[in-house]
């Protein structure tokens, strides 16, 4: 009798260790819903790219840290809703309207489809720093992110 007193005691241990690590995880690692709204998409063909960067350098490396594709047709009124952890972000769109996965150039090096950044309107010739772009999401509220496209 003492020993399966025991082992019932044990095994309410461990699973209210388990439910208290699970809250823990989920209170550390909070996702918070990120609303995009796009303005001055040209077409429906394609698809939208939305590449996520932590910081300057994964930026000027074109390493995002969460990069999706959404098909233009399935967007509804030019909105998209993703998640991410509290933190400093910027986004980067393109429309790739010839949906080959890449942003195509003409020979001067200037897109040839739609570009845009988080909450900033692009109007240089050569890439914009991240500090120009980024955000930050520091609790669960929804946050709303306005990129207008830019094509040249």
């Amino acid at each position: 009798m003492k020993l399966i007193t025991s082992v019932v005691i044990s095994i309410l241990i461990t699973i209210t260790s388990i439910v208290i690590d699970e809250h823990k995880n989920k209170t550390t690692a909070t996702k918070n819903n990120i609303k995009i709204v796009l303005d001055g998409v040209r077409s429906t063909e394609g698809k939208i790219v939305v590449a996520v960067f932590k910081d300057q350098e994964d930026f000027k490396s074109r390493k995002p840290v969460k990069r999706i594709e959404f098909n233009k047709i399935n967007l509804d009124e030019n909105q998209i809703v993703m998640s991410l952890e509290t933190g400093i972000y910027g986004i980067s769109v393109f429309d790739d309207e010839n949906d080959n996965n890449k942003m195509d150039y003409n020979f001067l090096g200037i897109p040839k489809e739609g570009f845009g950044f988080s909450n900033y309107y692009h109007t240089g010739l050569s890439k914009p720093h991240f500090d120009d772009f980024k955000f930050e999401i520091i609790d669960t509220s929804e946050k709303l992110i306005n990129i207008t496209l830019r094509y040249m």
